[in-house]
């Protein structure tokens, strides 16, 4: 998206509906392992239910203020220059296009859960988001072809944590029962939005490689060696990215079978310790 704020705004929704979706699941799964079904959106318990559709009001909210920014702030409503589509706000135009499938797809779920109007499945709704993932894939896939050099590499990271997105998505739809699909459709969000910021603070921020800078729109690379090093940079951050949600997602897991462990769980661990005796 060209700016460092321009990244960090869609990383931040990624993240913190990654986040939220990564608990949820080992959450469900912990409590009622036989009953955990793959869901494409998780309420918020508590306050007398007030809060139950707060992720899917920030999917909605923060799509439609990035939507505003981009195609009524960045452009100043100047949508035509000459007859034709000004050539100056492309980009902001590509961006909106992938926002409004992110607000039809939170819009879409609200009215499918809060109203009789729309009655759909979980597996219609994974499949909806699935499409949304696929509007930021292609986007990102021609980011990542039209921009070379480390911004293009960057992209390329991006893109391919798009489609698993993607994949964890029609996968869900497909395995409704899964909890390991359920949980990596998290993992694959919440790394999205780490990346998002990664870029942000590497491409726009105080941790551009040595030998790279930004010039106007673009990133230069002094030589080659340059940007080697500075892919080989962005692959050790992205090990060490999936390294903490990894450890994020054990810690959790670890945490909530403690403090919300089933009681048939135990009993069935009581009862496997019963038999090892014989």
């Amino acid at each position: 998206m060209g700016s460092f704020k321009g990244h960090v705004i869609p990383g931040s929704l990624f993240l913190i509906v990654g986040i939220w979706h990564m608990w949820c699941s080992l959450y469900r799964y912990v409590v009622n392992p036989k009953g955990f079904r793959v869901r494409v959106w998780n309420p918020v318990p508590g306050f007398d239910g007030r809060l139950k559709y707060l992720e899917l009001y920030v999917v909605v909210v923060g799509a439609f203020i990035d939507l505003c920014i981009e195609l009524l702030y960045a452009t100043h409503l100047k949508f035509f220059v000459n007859g034709v589509l000004n050539p100056s706000h492309l980009n902001n135009f590509e961006h909106s296009g992938m926002l409004i499938m992110f607000f039809v797809f939170g819009l879409v779920t609200l009215l499918s859960e809060k109203t009789s109007f729309l009655p759909l499945p979980q597996g219609a709704l994974c499949l909806i988001a699935a499409a949304a993932f696929c509007a930021e894939y292609v986007l990102f896939y021609f980011h990542s072809t039209n921009h070379k050099g480390l911004e293009g590499y960057y992209h390329f990271i991006l893109v391919l944590l798009i489609g698993l997105c993607i994949l964890t998505s029609i996968a869900g739809a497909l395995l409704p029962t899964s909890f390991p699909l359920d949980l990596s459709s998290g993992i694959a969000v919440t790394l999205q939005g780490l990346w998002f910021y990664q870029t942000a603070f590497t491409l726009y921020g105080p941790m551009m490689p040595n030998g790279c800078q930004l010039k106007g729109d673009d990133i230069v690379c002094h030589s080659g060696d340059s940007l080697v090093r500075g892919e080989l940079l962005a692959n050790c951050q992205l090990f060490s990215m999936v390294f903490s949600v990894l450890l994020m997602v054990v810690g959790s897991y670890s945490y909530i079978a403690s403090r919300f462990g089933h009681a048939n769980s135990s009993a069935l661990h009581n009862a496997d310790a019963d038999l090892d005796r014989y």
